[in-house]
């Protein structure tokens, strides 16, 4: 049992810390909030279930305030003054969940014992809300240690923000945020978090919330979404992509810009070269000509229309919805819809939210609805054609991230896709860079020629280069 009283409100905040921040990549330019149930507390010594069938349980230890005071439109100055005391917390989380409900993170965030407190509270009005510390501790090892010295928003800021609609009463509790560290837990790990407040007068703590985890064995019912991960939400999880043992991208600056100098037709070309003459998505044009796309592959796949598997799959928060929220910057979504153009695969709205996330691009084997719109948002767009139809017409969002056929061209999730008038091509992964060096070699070997081309030689030897004039090219090169 929590030896603090159960709160009537936990409210929780998304982003705080500059180390989380930067983590995560975007930067917050408000508060942004969530509620946890009250049933969620638990108290220092207690045990939280990974749920069955679930690999993504992550801890993140916080700094909790309590509110002292009843709250109503206070100024971020009197804010701090309605805080009666801090405690630690942990705001524990599984990712396998985040997809159904990821805007109010009720179940992932939500279990019973998923908001432990304590052991001890330290008086507010003892310490200087920006002289804090929080630390956590796996298995005795320190994987957490920051301090409140710069917080995006202070305290009296968070309070003074929620109090201009929300009342806050004596013992709600406001989690303040995490810092970077926040990881996974396994079965029989012992997660710690302490709060203390090292330069004021005694050094105040409340010494260490005691968590262990052990396995959930109650599997999900089917009349409820079940749990489901991809790379995206292991790399989040885990902190980045070399501890959540995920493949990073292989697309960096100086292959991008490599890529950027060649044409589609010279890439094909070098991938027919290594053994990969089937590497085109046949039938695609781009929504806007003079278009260039080059991004690391997302995969979302459609599977052909049939009532039952519509009503499973094809309302809520879908497949097709999932994937563009989920899209990264640099990052094209790749859409196998069976080559079938009888039916829209992607919008304007879906299209406005991958460009504002920095999607480099969209492709599908099927069709744009909302086709002048989707061109006029600025994001390269390529498909095999327009139609107005909705996608419900011919298909079913199936699932994301999978191998995938689009075209009639294998596409990998972080394949490397480019595009321009001629179309669009998939470069495997690892071969990306000797796709880019041979491509880039190429492209400067025939402008080459093209100059001696437009000087009035003949092509006979020039192109392809061969004989003396490959030994006058090189000999220029050198």
């Amino acid at each position: 049992m929590s030896a603090l009283p159960r709160p009537g409100k936990i409210i929780a905040l998304h982003l705080n810390y500059p180390s989380r921040i930067a983590q995560r990549g975007r930067v917050p330019e408000f508060p942004s909030f969530f509620l946890k149930p009250p049933s969620s507390v638990a108290a220092s010594g207690d045990v939280i279930e990974r749920p069955a069938g679930t690999e993504l349980l992550a801890y993140e230890g916080e700094i909790a305030l309590i509110v002292g005071t009843r709250t109503r439109r206070v100024t971020p100055e009197e804010g701090w003054a309605s805080i009666s005391g801090i405690t630690a917390a942990n705001d524990w989380g599984v990712y396998d969940l985040r997809h159904v409900d990821k805007g109010s993170n009720l179940r992932n965030k939500g279990g019973d014992g998923f908001t432990p407190l304590g052991p001890e509270v330290i008086p507010a009005a003892s310490v200087d809300p920006a002289a804090l510390r929080v630390r956590t501790w796996v298995n005795g090892v320190l994987k957490q240690d920051d301090t409140t010295a710069d917080l995006a928003f202070p305290f009296g800021t968070l309070v003074a923000d929620l109090s201009q609609l929300i009342t806050l009463e004596p013992g709600d509790v406001i989690l303040t945020g995490t810092p970077a560290g926040s990881s996974v837990a396994a079965p029989g790990d012992v997660v710690e978090v302490e709060v203390d407040a090292p330069t004021a007068s005694g050094a105040p703590s409340t010494g260490r919330l005691v968590t262990r985890v052990v396995q959930g064995t109650m599997p999900f019912a089917p009349y409820g979404a079940q749990p489901r991960v991809d790379d995206r939400q292991r790399i989040e999880a885990w902190g980045d992509a070399e501890a959540a043992g995920v493949a990073p991208s292989v697309l960096s600056e100086e292959l991008r810009a490599k890529l950027a100098s060649a044409a589609v037709a010279t890439i094909s070309a070098q991938l027919r070269k290594l053994g990969h003459p089937h590497a085109s998505i046949d039938g695609v044009h781009p929504l806007v000509p003079g278009t260039k796309m080059i991004g690391a592959a997302r995969t979302l796949r459609f599977v052909a229309h049939r009532p039952d598997l519509f009503e499973s799959h094809g309302g809520g928060y879908n497949a097709q919805k999932r994937a563009f929220d989920s899209l990264a910057e640099g990052e094209v979504l790749v859409i196998e819809a069976r080559g079938d153009a009888s039916a829209g695969t992607v919008g304007d709205v879906l299209a406005l939210r991958a460009r504002v996330l920095g999607a480099a691009g969209i492709v599908t084997d099927g069709a744009a609805r909302d086709s002048a719109a989707v061109a006029a948002i600025g994001i390269p767009a390529f498909a095999k054609g327009a139609h107005p139809s909705v996608l419900g017409r011919r298909h079913v969002p199936w699932e994301t991230d999978t191998a995938i056929t689009c075209g009639g061209a294998a596409v990998l999730p972080g394949d490397v896709i480019v595009g321009d008038d001629d179309g669009v091509v998939v470069i495997p992964r690892q071969l990306v860079a000797q796709v880019a060096d041979a491509a880039a070699a190429q492209e400067a070997e025939d402008a080459w020629v093209a100059e001696r081309v437009a000087e009035g030689h003949p092509v006979d030897g020039l192109f392809p280069l061969s004989g003396e004039w490959r030994r006058r090219y090189q000999e220029e090169r050198r």
